[in-house]
């Protein structure tokens, strides 16, 4: 985040576009392909525009800009931090979402997923300890923010199919919130929020969800103390089918976010509050024309083989595989 006195970071231009990878000129089979095997892979940045029509593996990076009052000393995407679970959790106190899950039925069975909790029983929350200069209310308060925006942006039925943003945009500090629209306008919001495009409809079934959740104290780089709060989460949605099958068919979204929370002594009272400090994602099953604009679409056409290198589908699954995907279309 900025200086009050310096002009907002300008955004990154796009990445160039990759060639086109040998396994996606491979024919159709006279099979059907199996969900397993239907990949398209979008990575990301936060606050960076998706790549182009073409990209089923998209990488975002972006600058964010912020108001030119109150919290402007988090100089966001100054340097590109380093995001769990790419290389190791960040210390301080974490949990590990531990919910019972329901028997596996309909379009989880058969994926890694038919493991996973139900909904919001997928996020846990890590105890609350005294951190720093923060105090265990303090924590305990900004553990409950960023649940509240996950729930919001992952998992409310409301918010997932809503043209309006400002239901997840109002949870952040108010000196935030214009970056957090202007992400939702460029598409860069989907790294942190699920939105689906009008063609692609959600099942009854709950989404599927397994994550970790840690936090730590530091200081920006300016001195400003903040609670940082690291999640990495994978959610799993079943949705209508638009293929000739007529099994419903899942998408899903792996995310890494950093949420901050600065101490409110540090900051004025517009910029105390939830920021967003970094996300990266990548999604599966999805068409990356649609996933520009930050919405998610189930891929119409499906795609063969995995994302190179010999990786298994389920791979996309794992909270340890790195969020940082080569493949491009």
């Amino acid at each position: 985040m900025t200086d009050p006195r310096s002009a907002p970071d300008p955004h990154p231009s796009h990445e160039a576009l990759g060639p086109v990878p040998d396994w996606l000129r491979q024919p159709t089979p006279e099979v059907a392909p199996g969900r397993a095997d239907r990949w398209r892979i979008g990575a990301s940045r936060h606050s960076a525009k998706l790549l182009g029509g073409a990209a089923a593996l998209l990488l975002l990076v972006c600058a964010g800009s912020v108001a030119a009052t109150g919290y402007q000393g988090l100089q966001r995407w100054r340097e590109v931090p380093v995001a769990y679970p790419t290389v190791r959790p960040p210390s301080g106190e974490q949990a590990v979402s531990s919910a019972s899950p329901p028997p596996a039925a309909g379009p989880f069975d058969g994926t890694p997923a038919a493991d996973f909790a139900e909904g919001a029983a997928g996020i846990a929350l890590p105890r609350a300890r005294r951190t720093g200069a923060f105090t265990e209310k303090q924590v305990t308060d900004a553990l409950a923010t960023v649940r509240k925006a996950l729930v919001t942006g992952r998992l409310d039925r409301a918010f997932l199919t809503a043209k309006d943003s400002e239901r997840l945009v109002r949870q952040f500090a108010p000196d935030d919130r214009a970056t957090i629209r202007a992400d939702f306008a460029s598409g860069g919001a989907a790294n942190y929020a699920t939105r689906f495009g009008p063609s692609t409809r959600l099942t009854t079934d709950q989404p599927r969800v397994r994550g970790r959740i840690s936090y730590r104290a530091t200081r920006d780089a300016d001195g400003i103390r903040v609670l940082e709060v690291t999640t990495n989460f994978v959610w799993v949605y079943a949705v209508q089918s638009v293929r000739t099958l007529a099994d419903p068919e899942v998408i899903l979204v792996h995310d890494t976010v950093v949420w901050q929370v600065p101490h409110p002594g540090d900051v004025i009272a517009a910029s105390r509050g939830l920021w967003m400090q970094d996300a990266e994602s990548y999604a599966t099953n999805v068409e990356c024309a649609s996933l520009n604009k930050g919405l998610l679409e189930l891929e119409i056409t499906p795609s063969y083989g995995g994302p190179g290198d010999g990786e298994h589908p389920d791979a996309a699954y794992d909270l340890d595989r790195s969020l940082k995907v080569a493949e491009q279309c």
